[in-house]
């Protein structure tokens, strides 16, 4: 249903079942897929692709251009997944050039006032807390926990099913399934309840803390601490994740003060 104080532009393609409420804008090239809701006062600028099953709450601009001054104008894309629900005055930037996207995956929960910049891609199951700020080409993997104010800086990755606490500015790579706090950030412990909440094994989460250990507290380079892991810790899904991570940080994880 497109209510008709609704404005949708004749070459926007909409799925089945779609809600677009009074007052919303929906541009040229954009696709909405079967069974989203537009709720009024949002809108869905040029070069947005939405998957199924979105809730896109008032007030929120998808699509907008980047604010970066290499901007020339590119008819870059956001390409938002399937289940996601998005929520009042959320802003989410295109891609900078026409090679690349801003990607948001599947069944995310992006509070009340966030800013996600160009380039960022968000995989699946993420919480963003209300107000925080995503900047350009930062990565946040799968289960990940940001809560309110979190600002995580240009190009850092945020590892999977951890948690960042209210108020930290990262400037530095957060590893898979941790606990930060404080400014500057750093290390605060594994994030058991999250794993918990997955079924991890009692056996696994010692492996993960063990592992953790030796990368925090090992007093020796983040290179012989990942050899150290790699050569005394079982391995297993989550062990794997947390080497691969880190070994494929350009910018360096985050620090631990105790």
């Amino acid at each position: 249903m497109i209510d008709k104080l609704a404005y949708v532009h004749p070459d926007a393609k909409i799925g089945n079942n779609v809600k677009i409420m009074p007052f919303a804008f929906v541009g040229e090239d954009t696709e909405i897929g079967d069974d989203c809701i537009i709720m009024p006062y949002s809108a869905v600028l040029p070069g947005t692709t939405l998957g199924k099953g979105n809730r896109i709450h008032g007030h929120t601009l998808l699509g907008v251009d980047p604010q970066d001054f290499n901007y020339k104008g590119a008819k870059s894309r956001l390409i938002i997944g399937d289940g996601n629900d998005i929520r009042e005055n959320v802003v989410i930037a295109r891609g900078l050039d026409e090679k690349t996207a801003t990607k948001i995956g599947n069944a995310n929960h992006i509070m009340e006032k966030v800013h996600i910049c160009h380039d960022a891609d968000i995989h699946n199951r993420t919480v963003l807390g209300i107000s925080a700020i995503i900047a350009a080409n930062t990565l946040i993997e799968s289960e990940a926990i940001l809560t309110n104010q979190v600002v995580i800086m240009n190009d850092c990755r945020i590892g999977r099913r951890s948690l960042i606490l209210s108020g930290c500015r990262v400037q530095k790579d957060v590893p898979p399934y941790i606990v930060t706090n404080e400014n500057p950030v750093e290390y605060h412990g594994v994030n058991t309840v999250i794993l918990r909440h997955f079924n991890t094994s009692d056996r696994i989460l010692r492996h993960i803390a063990n592992a953790y250990r030796i990368i925090f507290h090992g007093d020796t380079s983040l290179q012989e601490a990942i050899m150290k892991v790699e050569e005394q810790i079982p391995p297993s899904e989550e062990i794997n994740n947390i080497v691969k991570f880190i070994k494929g940080s350009k910018l360096g994880i985050i620090q631990c003060k105790y």
